[in-house]
């Protein structure tokens, strides 16, 4: 896999799991003002979502999941994708326009260090807040074997 392939992954990940008004937040100061038209219009639909009983057990529908996606081209070509969770078709299309100016060479510094390591370090906060609300109400069960 090539480094901008797992860059690029990483990035996707930490914009589609940012909130959109936290995102528009970070990209409001960088005044960008991206030149791009629609590949196709920003659509809504329904993903299914399969479970998995222990870590070999069948398969099962676990229900469907809310998405927004967008293909948006910047005028020199470059194309950007998103889907994102919910039913927030701007989101969807700033994240897509993003992922096209993070593949250019002109803004992809300042946007990383600007939008994509905030938010991610944000993400990684919130994570670490859940882990620790969770753990202090851990309950650890164990069984004592009966010498019978």
């Amino acid at each position: 896999m090539s480094s901008l392939t797992r860059e690029r992954r990483q990035w996707m990940a930490v914009l589609a799991q940012s909130s959109a008004d936290v995102l528009e937040r970070q990209c409001k100061p960088l005044k960008l003002k991206p030149d791009y038209q629609l590949l196709r219009p920003t659509q809504i639909g329904l993903v299914q979502l399969q479970g998995r009983m222990e870590v070999t057990g069948a398969r099962f529908m676990l229900g469907d999941m809310t998405v927004s996606r967008a293909a948006v081209q910047l005028k020199d070509g470059t194309c950007g994708y998103s889907y994102v969770i919910g039913r927030n078709r701007l989101h969807a299309e700033r994240c897509a326009w993003l992922d096209a100016l993070l593949q250019t060479e002109e803004v992809s510094a300042r946007l990383w260090d600007k939008v994509v390591i905030p938010l991610h370090e944000q993400l990684q906060a919130q994570r670490a807040h859940q882990h620790d609300d969770v753990a202090a109400s851990r309950v650890n069960f164990f069984t004592l074997v009966r010498g019978e």
